[in-house]
């Protein structure tokens, strides 16, 4: 069976507008929702764990990628969609989670890392090398050789893996690849002027040269077709309380650059938050892969909140309510290391990035065993009690449109799931011919 990712390049070279939406979560109710949506057009999904959410370690939702996928799969089967349209994917493979260690026992991690993504049916591995390691000079950038020397001895790995996958499964699909990282520190390089830093035209060529050298000089030519992607930064960002939105004039050069290899697409990451007009262009320019995963969480988050103040004012007894925002806020006070060094600014700067940051970096602690419990209560409350329409649209006008409509039911689990949906649109509108978006599509 052919990688539909190829299928996805080969459209675009045939002149027809296309691209995927990468939806990078592990939360539940994200990848529900994300799938409910996908089988109303019958399309395939992409779904990636990055290195630090699931790696042979654990990462930090405590998976390794087999277990990811099963936990994947659960989900899919639960609302019965088909398992051969999800595509999976492994997002900054590479020495990411073990910087601090010195070349060979990284790349070891590394490379056992992809592998178990491969032997797991992971059919689409990003090999990101491009961070320093603890034996490399701090004092000079991270050569381009360098860099693809080590994605080339992943990406040995990771077709060892797949020809052991075929033994046992003579119709795995081939996974593709995607190379290069856009973001050299957090948050995006910066210039000198305060703006963000798009890639330039000469260092994507670079990443190809010396991809394609590191590639020969290990006698994997032959594979170089499975090369699918590039990782650049187009111009997209987002920070606590701010949104760097695609300005397609700023990209301009680096994206007729791209024209020159028809084999080759962009992948965008950090594209969240980003107007369904600019999500589009994106992909029209060549951004064909536009990777989103903050903004799912968030928009869960969104509605917990919202359910929660609906929740405060149905149920009478206190000693009853779930408390799910003070829940929240305690847990992430208790246990700061998600987000202490991704703040800053006063008490009360602090208080509402916790609660509101674009960066959304709550979603850490939504597996919390007490954050957990109190979404439980709170799902089980509210479903209780017969949500008013009027507060509906006052809390969460956009989902009261489709409660008024009959699309969704006014359940506190559909509500939620409606939040993710409007982000889901916002990229299906960017990557489907002819998409509009309306709630027609809802139904």
């Amino acid at each position: 069976m052919k990688n539909p990712l190829l299928n996805m390049v080969e459209k675009r070279q045939n002149g027809i507008h296309c691209g995927i939406p990468s939806f990078c979560s592990a939360n539940r109710i994200v990848i529900e929702a994300v799938l409910e949506q996908a089988k109303r057009f019958d399309d395939c999904v992409l779904i990636e764990a990055t290195s630090n959410q699931v790696n042979q370690f654990g990462g930090y939702i405590g998976m390794v990628p087999v277990e990811f996928k099963r936990y994947v799969y659960k989900i899919a089967d639960k609302i019965k969609f088909d398992r051969s349209k999800i595509i999976l994917g492994g997002d900054h493979l590479g020495p990411q989670p073990w910087q601090d260690l010195p070349e060979k026992e990284a790349m070891k991690n590394a490379k056992e890392l992809v592998r178990r993504c491969v032997l797991a049916g992971y059919t689409k591995i990003h090999l990101d090398t491009s961070m320093r390691v603890a034996d490399d000079d701090t004092s000079v950038r991270l050569s381009d050789d360098i860099i693809a020397r080590r994605g080339a001895e992943l990406l040995e790995v990771a077709e060892k893996a797949y020809q052991e996958l075929l033994k046992k499964d003579k119709n795995a699909v081939h996974p593709v690849f995607v190379i290069g990282s856009e973001v050299p520190i957090p948050g995006g390089a910066k210039n000198d002027t305060g703006e963000l830093e798009i890639t330039t035209p000469e260092d994507f060529e670079n990443t190809l040269l010396a991809y394609k050298k590191a590639f020969k000089q290990k006698n994997l030519e032959e594979l170089w077709k499975y090369v699918i992607a590039v990782v650049v930064q187009p111009g997209v960002e987002f920070g606590d309380s701010e949104i760097v939105t695609y300005d397609r004039f700023k990209a301009h050069k680096l994206c007729m650059k791209l024209r020159q290899f028809p084999d080759i697409v962009f992948e965008g990451h950090s594209t969240d938050y980003q107007a369904p007009d600019k999500l589009r262009e994106m992909v029209e320019d060549g951004i064909a892969i536009i990777k989103v995963g903050p903004a799912l969480t968030f928009a869960v988050r969104e509605a917990l909140f919202a359910l929660s103040m609906i929740e405060d004012e149905l149920i009478t007894d206190e000693t009853k309510r779930s408390h799910f925002i003070d829940v929240l806020e305690d847990v992430m006070l208790e246990n700061p290391k998600n987000w202490k060094k991704y703040y800053s600014g006063n008490e009360l700067e602090l208080h509402l990035a916790r609660k509101y940051s674009f960066s959304d970096r709550c979603r850490y602690y939504f597996s919390d065993e007490r954050v957990e419990n109190a979404t439980k209560i709170l799902f089980k409350n509210l479903n209780r009690v017969k949500i008013p329409a009027h507060m509906i649209h006052q809390y969460m006008p956009l989902q009261y449109v489709k409660v008024r409509d009959g699309i969704i039911k006014p359940t506190p689990e559909e509500l939620t799931k409606a939040s993710v949906v409007a982000v889901v649109e916002d990229y299906n509108y960017a990557v489907k011919h002819n998409y509009m978006i309306s709630s027609i599509f809802m139904k």
